[in-house]
């Protein structure tokens, strides 16, 4: 590199007036002027502009009715299917509902719920009305949810009967909180009130608050690996710049597809992938409200014929351990498979592509820019590489004193693009030191070749010298699961008698197989072959499983504890 970010596609902008695409349904006037058709296949990124009264509903909702889709299937639950002229009435039901609790602009509305229709009617409901929607995990305790009701303030929560039972204690002490929406059966609480009884007797039309595209409109939570979530805010426009520059632009997402994600609605990849993509496109988003778990993902695919499904490593490993998964269930209706969250270690996508005949698209993403902005395309892959930039943002990789390094070096990696979060809620200091100008500091280490692929090399935090040398525990861990008997695993540093730094693997094996001295010393021999003696971990650990976070990443600062 050394001559300036590396950047692709030019071919957006942010529009000062309506644009050329406005129309008018009654309810106050908008326009996002999309050049070029949605045609299901991935294609530079055409001119998008958003005008500055625009509000996100506009352009997921009303759009679909004014293209002819009201009559489409937006959403499949086990339930049944929901098109998009029932989603377009449930959202402005679910956003008078909100007017009626009191909820005013720019107030916070608390969504915990599974992956659901009344999920994505709560969200648009709250974001229609000018509100700001708040997901929040459906896998954590009363003090994370503790938390969330204190940073946000939420003047009302959307849950259920049983996640409320976690946070009793949590929903009594939250000053500000006055409703508590649940959805399904009735809960014994004083502020509580029926989802069902709320929505039916709301008014099926609502227009569009007039917001601004810089209004907030939603907040998504860090993952809050080594410390408490931090609140990314994002904006009104956001959203549609995912949609348009990787979702249409890369993924060619189109009316055609059925997506699939096996990442949840309440982090920034799921939402992408189960709600921004397809109501942007006017595709069918299936949506399973259970744990992802390897046979129930199978048979979705098998049963519901999705064309994209959307993944993270960890599931894509326990998947291959299912040795007949390829005789019992029929993925043939899938296009490609996407993986994001953490790296995905080659030889996950060899065993993969070898036993399905399908492509996984690695790439990375985050919160703070809500979704992709380096991804792997369709037909161009190298294993094990994060791929390419997606067109429309730009990527620095810098040096400890900030200058670009040369290619195949490693440096911080530092991203730009317009879907970036604009701060931290209530965390200055973290937002300068993130968010600098234009920038937006990952906090991940990587390399760009010769070709302009991507490869990670780790987390900057959680990189470490052993003989005066960087050793990358992704480096590691990939090179470990080559072998046929581990299905994961991480790498993490552990201080000897003297205090000197080693590299310490934790292992997750195969079903059937038995962790033993002689596996050990194989394990050592694999890495050694294939990597620098002092990257060789001195102690292997068998464990049945890694701890990880709701989103699937691993957290390697619970294993340097061990």
């Amino acid at each position: 590199m050394g001559h300036g970010p590396w950047e692709m596609g030019h071919g957006w902008a942010m529009g000062d007036g309506p644009g050329h695409g406005t129309w008018a349904m009654g309810h106050g006037r908008w326009a996002v002027e999309r050049m070029g058709s949605v045609t299901g296949t991935a294609r530079e990124p055409a001119p998008l502009v958003i005008p500055p009264m625009f509000n996100l509903t506009t352009a997921l909702v009303d759009d679909r009715l004014a293209s002819g889709d009201e009559a489409r299937v937006a959403i499949e639950t086990p339930s049944r299917t929901w098109t998009y002229g029932e989603v377009y009435e449930l959202v402005n039901r679910a956003g008078n509902a909100l007017l009626a609790l009191g909820v005013m602009r720019e107030q916070r509305v608390l969504i915990c719920l599974p992956d659901s229709v009344e999920f994505i009617a709560a969200l648009l409901g709250a974001i229609r009305i000018g509100a700001v929607g708040v997901p929040c995990s459906t896998f954590l305790g009363s003090a994370d949810y503790a938390y969330f009701l204190r940073e946000t303030r939420a003047a009302v929560l959307v849950t259920t009967r049983e996640l409320l039972g976690r946070m009793t204690t949590a929903a009594a002490e939250a000053r500000d909180l006055r409703s508590i929406v649940i959805v399904g059966p009735a809960a014994q609480d004083p502020r509580a009130r029926d989802w069902g009884a709320l929505v039916d007797s709301a008014s099926p039309e609502s227009p569009a608050a007039e917001t601004h595209r810089d209004e907030a409109a939603l907040w998504l939570w860090t993952s809050g690996s080594t410390g408490e979530p931090k609140a990314a805010v994002h904006l009104h426009q956001d959203a549609l710049w995912c949609c348009h520059l990787f979702g249409q632009g890369v993924l060619g997402i189109g009316r055609n597809d059925r997506v699939f994600s096996a990442a949840k609605l309440f982090h920034a990849y799921g939402l992408g992938n189960a709600l921004f993509f397809p109501f942007w496109t006017g595709a069918t988003a299936i949506l399973v409200p259970d744990r992802a778990l390897p046979d129930l993902v199978f048979t979705v695919i098998d049963s519901r014929k999705p064309t994209v499904f959307f993944g993270v490593p960890t599931l894509y490993a326990s998947m291959l351990q299912i040795d007949d998964a390829a005789e019992r269930f029929d993925l043939s209706s899938l296009r490609f498979c996407v993986s994001a969250g953490e790296p995905l270690p080659a030889e996950i996508y060899h065993r993969w592509h070898a036993r399905f005949h399908l492509e996984i698209l690695d790439g990375i993403g985050s919160t703070e820019l809500l979704n992709m902005y380096i991804c792997s395309r369709p037909g161009r892959i190298k294993a094990g590489s994060s791929g390419e930039i997606v067109p429309g943002y730009s990527v620095r990789i810098v040096d400890e004193q900030g200058d670009e390094v040369a290619t195949n070096q490693t440096g911080d990696l530092l991203v730009k693009g317009p879907s970036a979060s604009v701060m931290y809620w209530n965390r200055r200091d973290q937002t300068k030191q993130k968010m600098r100008g234009e920038w937006f500091v990952s906090g991940d280490k990587y390399r760009v070749d010769e070709d302009g692929y991507f490869w990670y090399a780790g987390r900057a935090d959680d990189m470490f010298k052993v003989s005066g040398e960087w050793v990358s525990p992704t480096e590691v861990e990939a090179t470990l699961v080559t072998h046929d008997a581990v299905v994961e695993c991480a790498v993490v540093p552990y201080a000897e008698a003297l205090g000197v730094l080693k590299p310490r693997a934790f292992v997750v094996l195969r079903a059937g197989v038995e962790g033993s001295r002689t596996l050990i010393e194989e394990l050592q021999a694999v890495v050694r072959s294939r990597l620098a003696a002092y990257k060789c971990p001195r102690e292997i650990a068998f464990l049945p499983e890694l701890p990880k976070t709701a989103t699937g990443k691993i957290q390697r600062f619970k294993l340097r504890s061990i």
